[in-house]
């Protein structure tokens, strides 16, 4: 079995058949790390007596954990490589599960949820710099598109697996779940080649990433996609938030049920990257990423309506959702790619500024709808809403049109 992993990374990466799929596994931590522990959050407040504010700092706590330590995880990409990086993260995210089912306290929990957002997001960050090794602008923008559909499949399942497991044993049982999804995730990992050259890796002295972090901060389109992204971010951990106690505290859904909520959303996410993919190369990213935030404006306003009037009750909300979530999928691939287009020499760097701005934004917005909190649908609509309008508005204002890079 060794020689034929080797066999495997031996091959060119756009050539390996296991490639796709690998990178699909390690980027599903997020989704993994967040999703199937949702439908356990009301009962974790009962059982650790916290308020709904405080069961959503362990998400809160998470996000934070998830986007800060991607600085940390880009920086040694760029040095040491992107596997290996990889690897230490994992282990710490699977350390990290056994304090979160061993937790007395919120307090104690949101800690090792941070601790395990740490550790999550080494793969995440690290996979997006990969897929930039190999490939250029619009056709990452479509691999990162089809492994969007290879990965699709971690939202719809944990909050399944989740529920199930509280039919059957109590909410701490979820997270030596999520540990064994960390072991799964590290045979995935032993089956990708490394893409960074030696001859390509930079240093990790203070000045220098000093430097590479100016250079980023202060180029306007990247601000543009970058931050345009994270309020994008915003609104779907918005929802990630808010929907548990929405659909299950409000509208009375059984927590093994929530699953397939939150699951139709993941499937119009899926259905939305097979078209991206498919027209990317055609339209270029720079003019689907723009013609999605403008739809996602719409929809959250859309989503703002129903969730302050009660339009369509439960499937109303659902059916508004579901729009915001799609546009999910033609922007953030669109948005990362073109992002790092510019910056090939520190690939790791600018995923990961990127990638802590989306989760630090999403942390916040998680939080507001925690504290906005009023036993109605209401505080969520209003998070989705703004956030989708302010991401179209830095997209008007930062990014400057390119001419779009189609295939011959």
């Amino acid at each position: 079995m060794l020689a034929r992993l080797a066999a495997v990374r031996a091959l060119s990466p756009a050539n390996s058949p296991y490639f796709m799929a690998a990178l699909g596994i390690l980027t599903s931590f997020g989704p993994m790390g967040t999703d199937m522990y949702l439908p356990g959050m009301p009962t974790i407040g009962v059982d650790l007596r916290a308020s709904q504010d405080q069961v959503q700092w362990t998400l809160s706590a998470f996000f934070l954990g998830f986007g800060l330590g991607q600085l940390i995880w880009g920086a040694l990409g760029d040095r040491f490589g992107r596997r290996g990086p990889i690897a230490v993260g994992i282990l710490l995210y699977a350390v990290a599960c056994a304090g979160c089912s061993l937790s007395s306290d919120i307090a104690h929990l949101a800690g090792w949820r941070f601790i395990q957002g740490v550790g999550a997001c080494a793969g995440p960050v690290l996979v997006r710099a990969m897929i930039r090794d190999v490939f250029e602008r619009d056709r990452a923008a479509r691999t990162l598109s089809t492994m969007m559909l290879v990965m699709g499949a971690a939202p719809i399942i944990a909050p399944l697996i989740g529920g199930q497991i509280l039919v059957w044993a109590n909410w701490r049982w979820i997270f030596w779940g999520q540990g064994i999804f960390g072991a799964v995730a590290m045979l995935a990992l032993f089956t990708l080649p490394e893409t960074l050259a030696r001859d390509r890796r930079s240093s990790l002295r203070p000045m220098t990433l000093a430097l590479s972090y100016r250079q980023l901060l202060t180029n306007r389109s990247y601000l543009g996609y970058a931050f345009g992204s994270a309020c994008i971010y915003g609104g779907m951990f918005a929802f990630i938030s808010g929907s548990p106690f929405v659909y299950i505290d409000l509208f009375g859904v059984a927590p093994e049920n929530f699953g397939f909520l939150f699951g139709i959303n993941i499937v119009g996410m899926m259905a939305m990257s097979t078209v991206n993919s498919r027209i990317v190369m055609r339209f270029g990213a720079e003019r689907i990423l723009r013609i999605g935030t403008m739809l996602a404006a719409v929809a959250g306003l859309l989503v703002l309506l129903v969730a302050t009037l009660g339009l369509g009750g439960l499937w109303g909300l659902v059916g508004a959702l579901l729009l915001f979530m799609a546009m999910m999928a033609l922007i953030n691939a669109n948005a990362m790619a073109c992002a790092m287009q510019s910056f090939p020499h520190m690939a790791g760097t600018a995923s990961a500024l990127a990638g802590m701005l989306q989760f630090s934004v999403g942390s916040v917005a998680g939080w507001v709808v925690g504290l906005l909190a009023n036993g109605t649908a209401g505080p969520m609509g209003m998070v989705i809403c703004g956030s989708a309008l302010l991401s179209l508005l830095l997209n008007l204002t930062l990014v400057r049109r390119a001419p779009s890079q189609t295939a011959p």
